[in-house]
Formats: structure tokens, sequence, C-alpha cells
């Protein structure tokens, strides 16, 4: 699972099994008494039967430990290493990014917007499920057999896109902005990009490249929007030795840890922070908090020990 320079992956492995995670928590959103967004292609997406190790591993993260009559005790091992995922959790926080991106894209297309680009699109189905307007264009980047896996499963479902759907099967790591030129995509028209769970899965030099990228491709009036991951670096250290001590017990119990979505972050240093980024070279940038938007909308988080940290950043270019 521990990432390479030039490493690659389908929709089963590797950093395609994130996606998986993403799709099941909008599948279960949807499915919800009162679901705060609607993908409906989401539950056929990863209920194939190749994604069905996936779904058990995915499974075995999210479960709960079992209560040995221990758990809350102030000096009980369990109560201190309980970094469990709360599946709810993360099906709210899901819902919650989902909804602000959605309606990200809602603002560009109602300001004029006809070409978007969804980066490392994995098995987002906005292009079948948004109400986009006639004429726009929707690219699709991610790695070859990811866009093909997707492709191939909606049209079994006899799914058709709303936008024109353009796939770009290229790594962003590589020469990706030739690729999308090669599609047909317009640098002097304004552009609405998306960076969705994205940049923790590619290099620092990657990230600066593909802000770069963006920039020189857009036209005035292009928007985008990225999501900031907000674990800093000493909780992140302490989740992951939290983690690896559950994980012992776990396999120690004979279940099934070998998903484990900490292994596939770079951890190299010098990224650059998106909103002065972008501030910096003329754009207009606004952040807001996720545990905010998630209160706005009433999804607030369950736990106070794992708050929604990260951020959403939004810019426009003048």
């Amino acid at each position: 699972m521990a990432r390479t320079a030039d490493d690659s992956w389908d929709i089963a492995t590797s950093v395609g099994a994130t996606a998986v995670m993403v799709a099941l928590a909008r599948a279960a959103e949807t499915a919800s008494d009162d679901p705060l967004i609607r993908d409906e292609f989401a539950e056929p997406l990863v209920s194939t039967p190749e994604l069905a190790k996936v779904r058990d591993q995915v499974a075995a993260w999210w479960a709960p430990e079992p209560d040995d009559g221990s758990a809350g005790t102030p000096d009980s091992e369990d109560s201190e290493d309980d970094f469990s995922v709360d599946a709810q959790q993360m099906i709210d926080y899901q819902a919650v990014r989902t909804h602000f991106f959605d309606a990200y894209f809602a603002g560009a297309v109602a300001a004029g917007i006809r070409q978007v680009v969804l980066l490392a699109a994995g098995l987002d189905s906005r292009a079948y499920r948004l109400a986009w307007p006639a004429g726009t264009t929707v690219y699709e980047i991610d790695l070859p057999k990811v866009l093909e896996y997707k492709e191939q499963t909606l049209a079994g479902h006899n799914a058709t896109p709303v936008a024109d759907r353009r796939p770009v099967p290229v790594d962003l790591r590589h020469d990706w902005p030739k690729a999308l030129r090669d599609k047909g995509f317009d640098a002097t028209q304004p552009t609405a990009w998306l960076a969705e769970g994205l940049l923790p899965f590619l290099p620092a030099a990657a990230q600066e490249a593909m802000f770069a990228a963006i920039d020189s491709l857009s036209g005035p009036g292009s928007r985008v929007a990225v999501e900031m991951f907000g674990v800093d670096e000493d909780k992140r250290q302490e989740a992951e030795e939290k983690w690896a001590r559950l994980r012992e017990r776990r396999a120690a119990r004979g279940e099934d840890t070998s998903f484990n979505p900490f292994e596939l972050w770079f951890d190299d240093e010098g990224r650059p922070e998106p909103a002065d980024w972008f501030t910096a070279r003329g754009w207009s940038a606004q952040t807001v908090s996720s545990h905010d938007e998630a209160a706005r909308l009433g999804r607030p988080p369950q736990s106070t020990e794992r708050p929604f940290a990260n951020r959403f950043v939004t810019a426009t270019k003048g």
C-alpha cells in the first residue's frame, strides 16, 4: 500500500480504494431517511463483485471496537487507543463536503461557466447527476483503469451523463495539461476546477505544479475549489500511532487490517497553502471551515475527539 514516486492503481487498490470508501459514504447518505445530498449513482458504483474485498476492508476500517467492559475508564488501554473510525461521522462529513462542492458548481454555472475539470475524479458522478446547463463540458482526470471502471459500470446501468463528459486518462504527476488540451479543453474560456480529497495523495512538487497549471490554463472569471486537509503533523503522528496499536489488536483477533489510508499520503513538506497561493497570483480566495459548514447544515461532528478539521478553499480569477 505504501506510495512510490510513479506508482499506479485501479479502483480496487491503493488510492483507488479510498474513492470506493468515499462513494460508500455517499451511498449510505443517499439511502438515509433525510439525506443532505443525493447521489443515486454511488450505490451501483460500489456494489460490483470486483469491489467486494474493498467493501469488506472499509467495513473493517469503520468497525467499532468491541466493548470489553473497560472502554471509557480513564486508565484503560482501549480508551487511550480507541481510534476506530466512526462510520456515521465519515458519512456526515462526506455529505457536507459533497453538498459544499455541489453548491460551488451551481454558482459557477450560474455565472456562465461552461467548462469544468474534476482533478482525480475517482467515482465522482457529478457529470451524471448535477443539473448542468446545455453546452457544459465536464473533463474528468484520473488513471485509465479508474475512469474505465466508472464509465463501464454506469453504462451497465443505462446511465448517461447530463453534460458532455470527456474522460482524460492521465496521472496528475505527469503532463496532464497536454492530455486535457488534447481532449478539446479551451484555456481561453473560464473554467471551474475541483480538487476534492486529493492533495495528501500528491507529492508536494506535483501539488505546486498542479496549482501553476490551473492558473495558466484559466481564463478570466475561472474558479477553483480545493479541499485542504487540516490534520497537523503532531496530531497526525499521534493518530497513526493509535491506529497502529489498534491494528495490532485487530490483527491478533484475525480481522482484516489491510486498508489504511494513512499509508497513501505523501509526507513531504513544502506544500503551499491554497488560499495564499492563489491570492498571490491575483485570485480572490475564501476559506470555509468544514466544521462551521457542517454546523450550518445541521451535521456537526458527533465526536469532539475527532472533529471535522478540513477546510474548503474557493477562489475566483480576476
